[in-house]
């Protein structure tokens, strides 16, 4: 059996074929650029721009043979619109988050040192995060971030040589809904697996909870999520039934809500 699994993560397998299935670490996923092309391994040339860029998401890495797979979890794939292209990653229930570039993530303000600010984002290590990183932000005109702060930001940096770096504005300058959360509200932790199952287009547990009680929601890649309800009973309600639904079928969903 041993030597059965060298031999296929030597010659590795078709990534459709395992969409949806475990794969282990050290699996070798073939991705051929074209259906009637004669090669099983993933094109990178001018052709295979053309027909769509193909993402290598979380538990995955590039090689010359395709993707390896570094995790262990079930692989999932989205299609790219307009053909070719798409994503693949693996969806697997890690507890420690990695800090990744780009990932929109919940932090606390844990000290100031000179002109940066450190936060605390559940990974590692802390996060710096420069005065200078807010909407309207100068010299002059510094943000009011005190210690104990919730900051809602995005990576600018992120990977294992460096320190992690957040910043609170897009590409243009603009705040885009970052920067600091309200005082009020209740911050808690969940699963990494709840929260990508919570930030899918049309999450329908975020469509039924909308339904309920009026509430602000924010959700960070980083496993935390930020509830604010009219009433302190309604947000503890809400919270309440996130931390619940990540074992819960549709239907046992529904009954508990018909509760209230």
């Amino acid at each position: 059996i041993a030597e059965r699994a060298r031999v296929m993560a030597a010659r590795g397998v078709p990534a459709e074929a395992c969409v949806g299935q475990l794969v282990l670490p050290g699996d070798v996923l073939l991705l051929p650029a074209h259906p009637d092309e004669d090669s099983e391994r993933l094109r990178l040339g001018a052709g295979a721009a053309r027909r769509g860029r193909l993402l290598c998401g979380p538990g995955l890495r590039r090689s010359d043979a395709g993707l390896v797979v570094t995790k262990c979890g079930l692989l999932r794939h989205r299609p790219a619109g307009g053909g070719g292209g798409g994503a693949f990653w693996v969806d697997s229930q890690q507890k420690r988050y990695v800090p990744v570039k780009g990932d929109h993530v919940i932090g606390i303000v844990t000290a100031k040192t000179g002109d940066l600010f450190k936060v605390d984002v559940g990974g590692s290590e802390l996060a710096s995060l420069s005065y200078l990183a807010f909407e309207g932000a100068t010299k002059r005109n510094r943000p009011n971030v005190q210690v104990g702060d919730l900051i809602y930001g995005q990576f600018l940096v992120a990977n294992k040589d460096m320190e992690p770096e957040l910043v609170c504005i897009d590409s243009s300058g603009r705040a885009s809904g970052m920067g600091i959360i309200g005082e009020d509200g209740f911050l808690f932790k969940v699963s990494l697996g709840l929260i990508r199952k919570l930030l899918a287009p049309k999450c329908e547990i975020i469509q039924e909870l909308s339904q309920l009680y009026p509430f602000e929601l924010v959700l960070g890649m980083n496993g935390r999520i930020w509830v604010k309800a009219k009433t302190v009973q309604q947000t503890l309600i809400i919270v309440n039934i996130l931390e619940a639904c990540e074992y819960m079928t549709a239907e046992q969903r529904k009954q508990a809500l018909s509760l209230f």
